[in-house]
């Protein structure tokens, strides 16, 4: 009888864990379908050390997503948004979450001082491409023939000028947000582990609802401090840091 319920305690397992890594799987797909991100973007200019990228084009750089993937570019300051696609990886540096060219800035009506974009992975069957394809194309060929020439990019720690967009009097607060965690206490346990790892402070955790607490660092008052922050915890290897604005 003992046999018998070591051999279905057994199957038990092996199906457990069998159920378990196909799950594992789905979350995991589930995980890369959705990639999100917000950030500061950096506009090409020819200056860069990077490979090249047309200032007409609707197609972006970025580090880990795949080539030909479609995106949604999205200014959070205005909703404006297009979808591009990802032109290949480059080395540039880890604080911007894309490389655009000069084109997709001047439909997105970025500001230049702070050019924030949120980057939102789509898949080829999506509905959202089906029903903007067709406008991708005119878009595309409109950035292709049309001259740009209402802009002027520099580096963001210099002045940025644009004959077509007005400087706006936004206060620069932003925060880097580290992760969401279902329980406070493992939100907690990231709190230690960031001051044991670095000389960061402006910690906080933010309730989000009864099952989401947010760490965050911040608020940041300037473009070089946040810079150096974000670098830091760069080096503890998060997968998907993003920059917020305004919590």
């Amino acid at each position: 009888m003992k046999f018998k319920y070591l051999i279905f305690l057994s199957i038990f397992l092996l199906s457990a864990c069998e159920t378990y890594n196909s799950s594992s799987k789905k979350i995991n797909n589930q995980i890369e379908k959705k990639y999100a991100n917000t950030g500061f973007t950096l506009i090409y200019n020819e200056s860069l050390d990077l490979k090249k990228l047309d200032n007409r084009s609707l197609k972006i750089f970025h580090k880990t997503l795949k080539k030909n993937s479609s995106v949604k570019l999205t200014n959070p300051l205005n909703n404006k948004s297009l979808i591009a696609t990802v032109k290949t990886k480059d080395n540039f540096s880890d604080f911007y979450n894309s490389v655009i060219s000069k084109r997709i800035a001047e439909i997105l009506e970025l500001d230049l001082n702070e050019p924030y974009i949120e980057i939102t992975l789509i898949s080829k069957n999506s509905t959202f491409v089906a029903k903007k394809s067709k406008t991708f194309e005119e878009e595309k060929e409109v950035a292709e023939k049309a001259p740009v020439d209402g802009i002027k990019i520099s580096n963001l720690n210099n002045n940025i000028s644009s004959t077509e967009q007005k400087s706006k009097n936004i206060k620069f607060s932003y925060y880097i947000k580290v992760a969401d965690f279902y329980y406070k206490k493992t939100a907690e346990l990231m709190i230690d582990r960031i001051k044991d790892e670095t000389s960061l402070k402006k910690l906080n955790i933010i309730k989000i609802s009864e099952t989401n607490y947010r760490v965050l660092i911040g608020p940041f008052n300037d473009i070089n401090s946040l810079r150096k922050s974000f670098d830091k915890m760069n080096s503890l290897y998060f997968e998907n840091l993003e920059i917020i604005k305004n919590v």
